[in-house]
């Protein structure tokens, strides 16, 4: 079985081994040709606690962990993209 992988980035990190990442895809409409952002979140685990609010991370699919959690980081490339 292939395991899916995404890029995200790091939106929330409030719980205890977990991160709720956002994934953002960019598509273009069928009749207007406009660029449109649709974007999902998806709570992934982060067994070392290491990932911080703009993190780009990469997650990658795993078996269900708990009810929401079925991802898992894989990498952190790069610490802090969003300043707030």
């Amino acid at each position: 079985m292939i395991k899916k992988e995404k890029l995200g980035i790091v939106v929330s990190d409030l719980m205890n081994k977990s991160v709720i990442v956002n994934i953002e895809n960019k598509y273009s409409h069928l009749s207007y040709g406009k660029f449109l952002k649709k974007t999902k979140r998806f709570t992934v685990h982060d067994e070392q606690n290491k990932c911080n609010v703009g993190d780009m991370v990469i997650i990658n699919e795993t078996r269900p962990l708990s009810k929401k959690k079925c991802w898992i980081v894989k990498q952190i490339l790069s610490k802090n993209k969003i300043s707030n």
